[in-house]
């Protein structure tokens, strides 16, 4: 087939094209095929290779879905592939390999999708960047010299590479919106349990984690949300059901929307004039399309958010130690993992029950204070990251910071080490502020690629929305990428 042609389509446009017999699964696989060959030695962004496996699925029969014969990438974390090695990027993993699927990974597999590979993340999907010590840094097709975005960083690269039109990711605290704004791509996070989590997990950091993928079009996301979304037996709690399939909402107008917008840090302090432009062009967009445009922001106590925030998942990368160990029948010690990781399974073990539960307070409160808010608005627009996509090596630990993390090993006292920690994250969060509210109240929200700044990088910005409301969503996106196509726009690498 054409460059051009896989290029120009995307995932439903690729299907479509096998539905009616222009184009075979297994010319699609080898495309696939070639172009990680040709790009992933400058990426690095696909840490396992599936070809032979794809190869004889491409030859068939294949399952009869939305997305039959379309090459599709995996996230080496947030979901098990039968057989296939898994690691999260975590040195203490390698070498496990599950025997069954998750349950996502089965609908995956129901709607057709030939999986190709697996991508890289950061260790454990901590962080906001991908560079773990397992495999190295992944980088930014826009500028290799750039992250691409954590923690779903090599799908976001491979899709906007052009290596497979969508790919699988997971979202804990951004890491399908942060990759998507850096990677100039669509990201929606969906409402908390819209998609299953099962059989092995019932929710990912206490509820934090939604899986979906990053697509260039609105409408392959919705599309794929269609195919995969519903409770699996045995989920604790389920999203409300959608009044119809999220496909038919992409196309139809959304009427006239009452949108806020801020161009402040939710859980920072300083935002780059990028990203203040990308919000306000955002807003600028929506106003001339018709829609009611108000400044405005959720009030909130940002230290009690944060501190909440970081003691889930504290208390979530303890378990989640205690669970390798149990894989993989051996201790998980300090040089098995990246200090990061051990400071904050370390803080999970010393932190109590009830500081877990003072911080699920906090998270519960501000879910009735953003229902509160979204009973004067439609949506909150405000920048996905408060940096454009910084350079390789930026946001890694500094010495101090990690003399820092070996003295918080031997500190006994819990209030010491949290006050250290509770410094590391802000340092962190300072270029990530903007996504992790809406994981802890559950709410959908999404990346939009509006703008590039002056440098040629993606700055995306991002909407949420009311609980269960992805339908939303799905219609301004669709109104906002034909009112401005963002789908053509191809990184040189």
């Amino acid at each position: 087939m054409a460059i051009q042609e896989y290029d120009a389509l995307d995932a439903t446009a690729l299907a479509e094209r096998v539905r009616e017999k222009e184009l075979r699964p297994t010319e699609l696989v080898e495309e696939a095929i070639s172009r990680i060959e040709a790009v992933n030695p400058k990426l690095n962004a696909v840490v396992h290779k599936m070809y032979e496996q794809a190869r004889k699925a491409a030859a068939g029969p294949l399952p009869e879905g939305p997305f039959t014969g379309v090459p599709f990438l995996v996230k080496d974390l947030d979901g098990y592939l039968a057989g296939e090695p898994y690691a999260g990027g975590c040195r203490a993993l390698v070498g496990f390999v599950p025997d069954h699927d998750a349950e996502l990974m089965a609908r995956f597999r129901r709607a057709g999708v030939i999986f190709i590979g697996k991508t890289a993340t950061p260790e454990l999907g901590i962080l906001g960047f991908t560079e773990p010590a397992l495999n190295g840094p992944t980088r930014n097709p826009w500028n290799p010299d750039h992250t691409p975005g954590g923690s779903s960083g090599g799908s976001a690269a491979c899709v906007a590479a052009r290596v497979v039109p969508m790919a699988h990711g997971g979202d804990g605290g951004g890491s399908i919106r942060i990759p998507a704004s850096a990677c100039g791509l669509f990201g929606l996070k969906p409402t908390r349990a819209r998609n299953p989590l099962g059989p092995d997990v019932g929710e990912g950091w206490g509820g934090f984690v939604q899986q979906h993928v990053l697509t260039r079009s609105v409408r392959d996301s919705a599309a794929m949300l269609d195919a995969t979304h519903g409770a699996d037996p045995g989920a604790p709690y389920a999203a409300p059901p959608p009044a119809r399939p999220f496909l038919q909402e992409v196309g139809t107008p959304p009427g006239r929307l009452r949108i806020a917008f801020s161009t402040g840090s939710l859980f920072g302090k300083h935002v780059h004039p990028d990203c203040v432009a990308a919000v306000q062009d955002a807003a600028k967009l929506c106003q001339e399309l018709g829609h009611e445009v108000v400044e405005d922001a959720p009030r909130f106590d940002r230290e009690e958010l944060v501190r909440a925030y970081l003691v889930n998942v504290a208390a979530s990368v303890a378990v989640q130690l205690e669970e390798i160990r149990q894989q993989m029948g051996k201790p998980v010690g300090a040089t098995d993992v990246e200090p990061s990781t051990w400071a904050l399974a370390q803080l999970g073990n010393i932190l109590s029950a009830a500081d877990l539960q003072r911080a699920r307070h906090s998270m519960h409160r501000a879910g009735r204070r953003m229902a509160a808010f979204h009973e004067r608005y439609d949506l909150f627009l405000d920048a996905t990251l408060a940096y454009p996509p910084v350079r390789i090596g930026e946001l890694a630990l500094k010495s101090s910071e990690l003399a820092t993390l070996a003295v918080l090993r031997k500190l006994p006292l819990k209030p010491v080490f949290l006050k250290l920690l509770d410094e590391l994250a802000g340092n962190s969060l300072e270029r990530t502020p903007n996504t992790q509210l809406f994981n802890q109240t559950g709410q959908p929200a999404m990346s939009v690629p509006l703008y590039w700044n002056a440098a040629g990088l993606p700055v995306g910005v991002q909407f949420a929305a009311r609980f269960g409301d992805e339908a939303t969503l799905f219609r301004l996106a669709s109104q906002l990428e034909q009112a401005r196509p963002w789908v053509g726009r191809k990184p040189l690498l």
